[in-house]
């Protein structure tokens, strides 16, 4: 299994997204210490072990330059960025990054117009920035791995915003169930759909992406929903993860993931997949109870 530590640089951003999980960090702190961070990077670190740095947006940061340089230097491969995207439109960020070891970016769009993608971030201008940072993201021939956040706002345009994404070069993309944390529980009836209600809307995405030779994968949305395409299902291919989040200490992030973040209830009892499933984000059925978990029998599985 490949391992990853995910550094939180800070939770400032230049985006208001409806759905942020980081909620109101952004107030709390906005910027760690380039000191900080690079020892945080030096007691995570195994040989072999990749680095994501993220927040907040690492990209807002002057010095992201040295730090990916800094992560480079202790050993660190993989070195991915996970951003909006907004700053990688300047010329010439992507190539300084790119100098200083970053090995692949995951841009994030959440939706193929910038009605769809500036509502859901709260910041005009927002989505032709993206566009154009993933466009040169995609022109400089390292690995882009898109994220868009399922939410009640995007529902109806998911398959257009693979198609966007598969035009312009992207050759895999994930669609992520939002997290109803942070900003997402705060404003839980206006973001977060039922699941029953978007896996048809996930569906058509997935295919979308398959029919122009774009890999879309799928995170928080169990098997069930997806039948028959379960190998979109992409949890069993995340690396296991170390967070350093707001308080600098180390936090397996993936066993909390699967044993407490995710639940399974009363459907899951007699599927036949239970033990290869997850489940969803815990908050889902707390308000929304197991209507539409249909499980598997062995004469279902395919």
């Amino acid at each position: 299994m490949a391992l990853r530590s995910d550094i939180k640089v800070g939770f400032a951003c230049n985006n208001r997204c409806v759905f942020c999980a980081q909620g109101q960090k952004r107030s709390e702190i906005g910027r760690v210490p380039p000191e900080e961070l690079v020892q945080r990077m030096r007691s995570t670190y195994e040989r072999g072990k990749g680095l994501v740095l993220t927040g907040g947006e690492p990209t807002i940061r002057a010095d992201l330059v040295k730090l990916v340089e800094a992560a480079r230097r202790i050993g660190y491969s993989p070195i991915q960025i996970q951003t909006n995207g907004r700053m990688l439109a300047y010329p010439g960020l992507v190539e300084k990054l790119l100098a200083a070891g970053v090995t692949e970016f995951s841009p994030a769009l959440h939706g193929p117009t910038a009605d769809v993608h500036d509502a859901l971030t709260r910041a005009p201008g927002s989505f032709d920035q993206t566009v154009a940072g993933i466009r040169n993201t995609v022109a400089s021939k390292r690995p882009v791995i898109t994220n868009t956040v399922v939410a009640k706002g995007n529902l109806h345009c998911l398959a257009e915003t693979v198609k966007l994404l598969a035009d312009l070069g992207v050759e895999q993309g994930q669609l992520a169930m939002v997290h109803p944390v942070g900003t997402a529980q705060e404003m839980y009836d206006e973001v977060v759909p039922r699941l029953d209600e978007a896996a048809p809307a996930v569906r058509d995405a997935v295919m979308q992406g398959r029919a122009r030779g774009m890999r879309v994968v799928v995170e928080a949305l169990p098997p069930c929903f997806l039948r028959g395409l379960e190998d979109a299902v992409v949890e069993a291919e995340i690396p296991e993860t170390t967070v350093v989040d707001l308080d600098g200490a180390p936090f397996a992030f993936s066993t909390w993931r699967r044993d407490e973040g995710k639940v399974k209830g009363p459907p899951c009892e007699s599927c036949t997949r239970a033990e290869r499933c997850e489940g969803p984000w815990r908050e889902y059925p707390e308000r929304q109870g197991w209507d539409g978990y249909v499980p598997y029998s062995d004469d279902s599985l395919g």
